[in-house]
Formats: C-alpha cells, sequence, structure tokens
C-alpha cells in the first residue's frame, strides 16, 4: 500500500480537545507546554534529557509535519477546544502500513494532569487509527515504572500482552522493562 496516496484529516476532535498534527509556529506554544512539564517527562521520554530551545521545538513541529504528510509518522497535537493552549502530545508512531498497525505515545502538560485529557485522546485516536487509517492492531508500549502511563489502556481496554525485559534504557542510563499493550480491531 502506497500510505501516500492515503487521505485522512490531520484535525479531529474529542469533547474537549482539538487533535492535530502541529503546524509551523506551534514551537512557542509547545516549549511553554514543555518547559512546564520538563522535570515529569525527564524520567520517561528519550527526548527529555535536555530542555529544547524554543527554535529546536519549532524545528520539531515542522519537521513532523512533513513526516505526517509523508504518512512516515503521525504526530499528533492535543489542544483545549477554541484555543491555541497546548494540553499534550501524541500520536501514531512505528507504523506499519501493511498491516496496518500504530503505537500510540503521550504526554501530559502539568497543569492538565489528572483531568482525564490523556485517556480522552488515547480513546480517540485510537477510535480514528480503526474507523479512518483502517488499523488492525493498535499498541500502548509504557516502562514498567510509568504507573500513570500504565492506568490509561488499562482504562480503555487494552490487553497487556507482555513485558520486555531490559528493553531500554532510562534517560539515566538505567536497564528498564516495558510494558506492551494491544487492542486489535475485533476488541474495537
Amino acid at each position: 500500500m502506497d500510505a501516500l496516496l492515503l487521505d485522512f484529516p490531520e484535525s479531529f476532535e474529542s469533547e474537549r480537545l482539538t487533535i492535530r498534527a502541529p503546524r509551523p509556529g506551534d514551537g512557542t506554544e509547545m516549549y511553554a507546554a514543555v518547559r512546564e512539564t520538563f522535570d515529569d517527562l525527564k524520567p520517561w521520554m528519550p527526548w527529555a534529557r535536555q530542555m529544547p530551545t524554543l527554535q529546536e521545538l519549532e524545528g520539531y513541529v515542522r519537521r513532523t509535519q512533513c513526516q505526517f504528510l509523508a504518512r512516515e509518522d503521525l504526530a499528533l497535537l492535543l489542544f483545549l477546544k477554541g484555543t491555541n493552549t497546548i494540553v499534550g502530545g501524541s500520536g501514531l508512531h512505528r507504523i506499519d502500513w501493511d498491516i496496518p498497525k500504530f503505537e500510540i505515545g503521550y504526554w501530559c502538560r502539568k497543569c492538565f494532569q489528572g483531568q482525564g485529557y490523556i485517556t480522552e485522546s488515547t480513546e480517540t485516536i485510537t477510535k480514528f487509527a480503526f474507523e479512518t487509517l483502517g488499523a488492525k492492531r493498535v499498541e500502548i508500549r509504557c516502562d514498567t515504572k510509568n504507573v500513570r502511563s500504565r492506568r490509561i489502556p488499562d482504562r480503555l481496554g487494552f490487553r497487556l500482552e507482555g513485558t520486555l525485559r531490559n528493553n531500554s534504557l532510562s534517560t539515566s542510563g538505567e536497564l528498564r522493562d516495558t510494558l506492551v499493550f494491544a487492542k486489535i480491531k475485533c476488541d474495537a
């Protein structure tokens, strides 16, 4: 399948959020969100070893927009509906268009944590993957020690398929285990 020929929206909504592909100019709001949340992101996100600059984040949003258009990676930003306020980031990653299958990743801005935004966005993105992109499988992977992240797939009916032991390195260089959750088309 030539994924470049697939037409699908780069923006969709949940009850409280606009979920869309990054666009040029999003770097400023992304910088504010990451700066506010950096200490929470640092233990879990490989890209959070040091605080990115505004210029680096603007470069990131432009690169991810290109990847979205090329259908290589579908990074998504989460905005409060009707605003330019970033609640967090998510997306459909590690794409295999032949199956098709995707992995959802996510993070939440500090001031919005504990309010259900990531559960809401992950449920909506999962539905988008199955209904719009024809997914046969959607995965969520997280560090075994990341208790908050693990709650999301549990809440949404993803099945724990296994633990990948010594699968990754923490940002401090410690070996970590990774949980693999999945939902397949007949579960959706």
